[in-house]
C-alpha cells in the first residue's frame, strides 16, 4: 500500500530524481522562469519553497544545507543574495505554475514554473544595461590598419 507516500517518482530512481529536481531548481533560480512538464513542475515546487525559506533566514548553516541539496554554489549565492531578500514579507507561495499546451511528441502537458514577485531574468538585465555608461571605443590606431582580408591589403602581381 502507498499510504502517506506522496513523492512523485517521475519514472526515475531516487538519485536521478533528486539530481533532476536540483537542476530544475538551479535553472529556476538562474533563469527566473523555466518551461518543463507539469509533473516535474509540481514535483519541483516544494523544493523551491524550502530553498527560499532557507534563504530567508540566511544563516551559514542554512547556506550549507542549500548547497548540499542543490550542488551549485552560484545558484545558492543568487538565491541568498537576490531572491530571498525580495521574498522577506511573503509567507510561502513564492512560485506559480502556468499550464501551457501539450507537447507534440508525447502529448505531455507543459507548464511554466516562475517566481511570483520577480521579473524574468531578461528584463532585469535590460534595465541594468540601460543604466550603465557606454563602453569606450577601441583605439583609433588599431582600427586604422587594414585587415588582411580587406581589398587594400591585397597587392596586385
Amino acid at each position: 500500500m502507498r499510504h502517506l507516500k506522496r513523492t512523485a517518482k517521475l519514472g526515475r530512481t531516487s538519485s536521478h530524481r533528486n539530481a533532476m529536481l536540483a537542476n530544475l531548481v538551479c535553472s529556476l533560480i538562474k533563469e527566473r522562469r523555466i518551461t518543463t512538464t507539469l509533473a516535474k513542475a509540481k514535483a519541483a515546487r516544494p523544493l523551491v519553497e524550502k530553498m527560499v525559506t532557507l534563504g530567508k533566514s540566511g544563516t551559514l548553516s542554512d547556506r550549507r544545507l542549500a548547497v548540499s541539496r542543490l550542488h551549485q554554489e552560484d545558484a545558492v549565492r543568487i538565491l541568498f543574495n537576490e531572491i530571498a531578500p525580495t521574498q522577506k514579507d511573503r509567507h510561502g507561495g513564492y512560485t506559480r505554475i502556468v499550464r501551457m499546451h501539450q507537447r507534440r511528441g508525447d502529448a505531455s502537458q507543459l507548464a511554466i514554473l516562475e517566481w511570483v514577485d520577480l521579473p524574468p531574468a531578461g528584463t532585469a538585465v535590460a534595465e541594468t544595461k540601460a543604466e550603465t555608461p557606454a563602453s569606450t571605443p577601441a583605439p583609433a590606431a588599431a582600427s586604422a590598419e587594414p585587415s588582411p582580408s580587406s581589398p587594400e591589403s591585397v597587392k596586385p602581381s
